[in-house]
C-alpha cells in the first residue's frame, strides 16, 4: 500500500519523532511504500488566508449563490484598493458568473496543490503529533483546513449548502487513516469523555466524512509520566501499527507490550 505520513512536531529529538521512526520502519518492513511530510521541517503555513477561500468557488455551488450581482460585488470588495478593484472588474468583464466561479476555483495555492497531490497518490494516511489543548497541533489542524479543501476532500449538495450535514459529499478514497498522538495526561483522564470528543472530530469528521474508509486513533498516554519500559512498549506498538497497517486485526491491537 502507498502510505503518506503527515508529521507534526518541531523537535527532532522528541518522543514523537521516535514514534515517527518506528511507524515508518514498520511500514517499510510490512512492504508498504512510504512518503513523509514533516510539516515543521518544510515550514508549512497552517494559516487559512484569503487565497484559500477560493476553494469554495466550485461548480457545485447552487444557482442561488452564483447568479445575481452579489457574487461580483463580493469579488470587488475582496480585491482591495481602487486599483485592484478596477483590475478585478476588467478581469470579470463579460464573463458569466459561472465562468468566474470556474476560473477562481482553479486558483489553488501552490503549496496546497503539492500536498493534495501527495494525498491523492496515497492509499493510506498516517498522522503523528502530540495532543495540544485536547486537539491536534495548530500546524496539523491548519494542514487539514487548507489541504482537505472543498472540491478536493468533499463538496456539498443543495441540502448541505442549507446546513444539512447529510449533504456533505465525500471525495477521498483512501482505505485507511491512522492517527497516533502521544498525550500528557493518563488514560483514566481520557476515559472521562475526552477521547470520544477527539475521535468524533478527528476520525469521524476529519477523515471518514471526507471518504477515508476506516479511521483509527491510537493514544500513547502520559508519555512524560510513564516509566522507560512503558515508553519502549509504546515504540514497539508504533512499529506494529506500521508493519500491520493493511491488516485490520493487527492494526486493531493497540496494546503496548
Amino acid at each position: 500500500m502507498r502510505v503518506l505520513i503527515v508529521y507534526a512536531h518541531p523537535e527532532p529529538g522528541s518522543f514523537c519523532h521516535a514514534v515517527l521512526e518506528q511507524v515508518e520502519r514498520g511500514l517499510r518492513d510490512g512492504g508498504h511504500a512510504v512518503a513523509v511530510i514533516d510539516l515543521h521541517a518544510i515550514g508549512f503555513d497552517p494559516v487559512f488566508r484569503r487565497r484559500d477561500a477560493y476553494q469554495f468557488m466550485h461548480p457545485t455551488l447552487p444557482d442561488e449563490m452564483v447568479e445575481g450581482p452579489e457574487l461580483r460585488q463580493a469579488i470587488l470588495e475582496r480585491a482591495g484598493g481602487p486599483l485592484r478593484r478596477r483590475v478585478a472588474a476588467r478581469w470579470m468583464g463579460t464573463k458569466t458568473n459561472r465562468e468566474i466561479v470556474r476560473a477562481l476555483g482553479r486558483r489553488t495555492p501552490r503549496d496546497v496543490r503539492r500536498h493534495q497531490e501527495a494525498v491523492a497518490r496515497a492509499e493510506g494516511l498516517v498522522f503523528i503529533g502530540p495532543v495540544f489543548w485536547m486537539g491536534l497541533p495548530a500546524i496539523l489542524k491548519g494542514w487539514f483546513e487548507r489541504v482537505f479543501a472543498y472540491g478536493f476532500a468533499y463538496t456539498l449538495d443543495s441540502a448541505g449548502w442549507k446546513g444539512d450535514l447529510a449533504g456533505r459529499v465525500p471525495l477521498l478514497t483512501q482505505e485507511k487513516g491512522l492517527v497516533i498522538t502521544p498525550t500528557f495526561f493518563t488514560e483514566e483522564e481520557y476515559d472521562t469523555g475526552w477521547r470520544e470528543a477527539m475521535d468524533t472530530i478527528v476520525c469521524e469528521w476529519g477523515l471518514e466524512m471526507a471518504g477515508v474508509k476506516k479511521a483509527e486513533h491510537v493514544y500513547l498516554y502520559a508519555v512524560l509520566a510513564v516509566d522507560a519500559a512503558t515508553r519502549a512498549g509504546y515504540l514497539d506498538l508504533a512499529y506494529r501499527l506500521g508493519r500491520d497497517f493493511a491488516d485490520a486485526r493487527g492494526a486493531g491491537d493497540t496494546t503496548a507490550t
